[in-house]
């Protein structure tokens, strides 16, 4: 283990020499709120690997923490509840964040649609 993350700072570090970010997985979930919002309508234009947007709303009537998902500029839900605070903490700290489609899957349960990955840019 401990060599595994030696390799990672320091393959970390040349990125860094190389004037590369560095993107950090810290996230991985579902959409929230796919069935409410353009994902229906979207679901055969978008692809693993898109790029999402991530926007807090701090201003949210139902959540605090809430961070917005959107593609292409359309909003298709939000990062689930249980799983935004530390996202949106450091959406507030001015954080470089990113997000991706990671996984879509035909499947009847709205939870199981489309699986994002959040990372920080450093």
């Amino acid at each position: 283990m401990r060599s595994v993350l030696l390799s990672l700072i320091l393959a970390a570090c040349a990125a860094a020499a190389r004037g590369e970010s560095i993107r950090i997985l810290v996230q991985s979930s579902p959409l929230a709120g796919f069935q409410y919002y353009a994902g229906e309508s979207l679901w055969r234009k978008m692809r693993e690997g898109d790029k999402l947007d991530l926007v807090r709303e701090p201003d949210n009537a139902h959540d605090a923490h809430a961070v917005r998902v959107e593609w292409r500029g359309v909003k298709l839900g939000y990062l689930p509840r249980a799983e935004n605070r530390s996202v949106a903490a450091e959406m507030d700290r001015g954080a470089n964040v990113a997000a991706r489609i990671a996984r879509l899957t035909a499947d009847r349960n709205p939870w199981r649609r489309l699986l994002i990955e959040v990372f920080v840019v450093i």
